[in-house]
């Protein structure tokens, strides 16, 4: 990550940064991106959240700024809510999954403030992926847990995604 520069919340919310960055109590955070296997995988869990709106009445955004407390803005990589879309430019809901893909200098420490916002804000099904690997995590309150079987799930069985499903197409 690069280094933090301090913004107000006014200046940070009418700024577009390139790429989009976090905002942590006045300090902008960047996010790794911008590398082909993420952008690749990134695009493959929209899709399939994409092929599947109608099915599971869900609907995925990528890089969508969520506000997850105040003073606190994050962005997914995708995250995915439940239909009807909310009627706002920036979530103040806590989406149904936030999905973070993992990029090569990205590590879990670095991420774990990231995860705990997403649950202290109510998120009740936080995914990682890593694109290099293929492996996958389901965050929890109670930590991290490795995807053993192959298959992410969310907390009430809505959704159930074939990890291996994202990578058929390489």
């Amino acid at each position: 990550m690069g280094t933090a520069t301090l913004v107000s919340q006014l200046e940070y919310l009418g700024t577009t940064y390139h790429p989009d960055c976090d905002y942590a109590d006045g300090v902008l955070e960047d996010r790794n991106a911008g590398q082909k296997d993420h952008s690749r995988l990134q695009g493959e869990v929209f899709a399939w959240f994409r092929e599947r709106r109608r099915a599971l009445r869900l609907a995925a955004f990528p890089e969508q700024r969520i506000r997850v407390a105040p003073g606190r803005y994050r962005i997914p990589d995708v995250c995915v809510v439940q239909l009807p879309v909310p009627d706002e430019q920036i979530f103040t809901a806590p989406p149904y999954i936030c999905i973070e893909v993992m990029s090569p200098d990205d590590n879990f420490r670095a991420m774990q403030e990231r995860f705990d916002d997403y649950l202290d804000m109510g998120v009740r099904n936080v995914w990682v992926l890593d694109p290099e690997t293929r492996d996958a995590w389901q965050v929890t309150p109670s930590g991290r847990k490795p995807v053993r079987d192959g298959v992410l799930r969310t907390t009430d069985g809505l959704v159930t995604l074939p990890v291996a499903e994202l990578f058929s197409l390489e």
